[in-house]
């Protein structure tokens, strides 16, 4: 009998030692030099006096008029890249409340895609070198305007690679809901330009190196495996049927039928 309590001990060591070998799933990320080269695939950003910088500029000012409105709160609430935050910005595109804590195979797929990507577009930026708009000029912008952001070039919109990764992730984990989702992925990039850090055609270039990025990284071995498990999370979640908060889905849908970039 003196013994149970020990043999009992060690059970439950040997059940946490399992536990704690299991519980995180890892994909290993993708090398940058595995992911298409942007400095090859994008045409060069607009040059100053053209049209096209022309009509970058005209946005810019006319998209300042925003502040203060929900299209504008919604801009910053699309700022924020924290995981769990970002992904729940897609929740009213699912059609279901989106909760990365209890998605650990999801999680390990944006984090493999995410540090990635960000290699890539460092190298990208620093080779156009293309000034963010609010630089020369006063005007509102939707986040603070602090020395990192003043010094990160804005060609490509790293956010907006960012959100349209996100958006053909899940869209392809979710295809019966892959409109809404990529649509939502468009409306975080043009939040860049509500929100006054970025050009639209930063934003153009963004949509076109996530949509690179995800067919090469999508086809990875080491991705691949993981989605099954991925879904897994996403279906045991809409069976859950928790819906997202009805007024964000409304402020949602108002900017996707409203783009500031052909309708301003």
């Amino acid at each position: 009998m003196a013994k149970q309590p020990l043999l009992k001990k060690l059970s439950l060591f040997a059940l946490g030692a399992l536990a704690a070998c299991t519980a995180v799933p890892h994909v290993t990320p993708l090398t940058a030099e595995q992911l298409p080269d942007g400095r090859v695939l994008l045409a060069s950003p607009p040059v100053t006096g053209s049209d096209a910088q022309m009509e970058d500029r005209r946005i810019y000012w006319q998209t300042r008029l925003l502040v203060g409105t929900d299209r504008w709160r919604l801009a910053q609430s699309d700022a924020d890249l924290h995981p769990a935050h970002f992904v729940d910005n897609f929740s009213c595109a699912a059609g279901f409340k989106l909760d990365l804590a209890q998605a650990p195979h999801l999680n390990a797929l944006i984090q493999a895609f995410r540090k990635t990507e960000e290699a890539r577009v460092v190298e990208e930026k620093n080779y156009w070198r293309r000034p963010r708009p609010f630089l020369d000029n006063n005007a509102p912008i939707c986040v603070a305007r602090s020395p990192d952001l003043m010094r990160s070039p804005a060609y490509p919109s790293g956010h907006t690679i960012a959100g349209y990764s996100m958006a053909l992730i899940l869209a392809s984990l979710l295809p019966d809901r892959a409109a809404p989702i990529l649509q939502r992925g468009r409306v975080i990039g043009e939040s860049r330009v509500v929100c006054g850090v970025h050009w639209a055609s930063d934003v153009h270039a963004g949509y076109q190196m996530a949509s690179a990025f995800a067919v090469v990284g999508l086809a990875n071995p080491a991705v691949r495996a993981e989605l099954p498990s991925a879904k897994a999370e996403l279906e045991k979640m809409r069976r859950q049927a928790k819906a997202p908060d009805a007024e964000i889905c409304a402020i949602e849908a108002d900017a996707a039928a409203h783009s500031p970039l052909t309708q301003m």
